[in-house]
Formats: structure tokens, C-alpha cells, sequence
């Protein structure tokens, strides 16, 4: 499922996109040197930009082609997204900082890059998080 809007407005902007890369529907993407890139367990949550509504896939005509790619980010503070978790949510989690384990999936066991805010457990591998995100503004959303 990767991420969705839960509760919370959030607006669609079309950014550079790095050539040649993979990004998966739903996922969280960073900015590196102006171009977007999928995010990983050790990007930055400063550098995360918002989720990508949109599949880049290698099969994709305009793949190696530099164009623009669209990109969900918060107009509001405290936006909840829903996502996967490795495994082992809990109630206690709640209030917690925590990382990923890819662009679609949070760790839950890690807090190094506090790249969102656990808010409700679903189930122990799903649940509502707030996302430290940094917005295309450059200003933290």
C-alpha cells in the first residue's frame, strides 16, 4: 500500500526528476541536487520533498528523459498519512519517532532519522503517521 493522505490536505507539484530512476507509486522521494529520487533508510528527513502519486518504471518512454513528476505535499501541519510497517507496531509506539525501511515502508525499530511521528496503530504492520517532510519550499512542512 505504501503511503496515503489520511486526514489532511495536501497539494499535487510537479518536480525535476532524476533520469533513470525508479520511483514507486506511493512512495516518499527526497531531493538530491534539485532532482527527485526515492528515498531510503538513511536519506535525511529534511531532504524528503512528499509522496509520489505516480509509478517511474524503466519501461517508461520518457524513463531516461528529463521532465517534471508529480508530488504530493502538505498544505497543513500535522497531515496523517497511512503506511506499512515492517512489523511490530504498538500502542506504545504512538508519540514515537521513527525511520524507514524504504521509500514505501517504515521502521519502526529505528529513529535515527526521525522521518515520521508514529500517531495510531491499525495493526502491527500498518498504521497513521505524521511525515517530517521538508516541502519543495524548502521550508519544513
Amino acid at each position: 500500500m505504501a503511503f496515503k493522505v489520511y486526514k489532511g490536505k495536501v497539494k499535487q507539484v510537479w518536480l525535476p526528476v532524476t533520469t533513470s530512476t525508479v520511483l514507486t507509486k506511493d512512495s516518499i522521494v527526497s531531493s538530491s541536487s534539485g532532482y527527485l529520487i526515492a528515498a531510503t533508510s538513511s536519506t535525511a528527513a529534511l531532504s524528503h520533498i512528499g509522496v509520489t502519486p505516480k509509478a517511474v518504471v524503466a519501461t517508461d518512454a520518457d524513463y531516461a528523459t528529463a521532465r517534471l513528476h508529480p508530488v504530493l505535499v502538505p498544505v497543513e501541519k500535522n497531515v496523517e498519512w497511512i503506511a506499512d510497517v515492517t512489523s511490530g507496531l504498538v500502542a506504545a509506539d504512538v508519540g514515537l519517532l521513527v525511520d524507514l525501511t524504504d521509500s514505501t515502508t517504515i521502521n519502526r525499530g529505528a529513529s535515527t532519522y526521525d522521518v515520521a511521528m508514529v500517531k495510531k496503530v491499525i495493526s502491527s504492520t500498518k498504521g497513521t503517521f505524521i511525515l517530517n517532510l521538508q516541502g519543495p519550499t524548502g521550508q519544513a512542512e
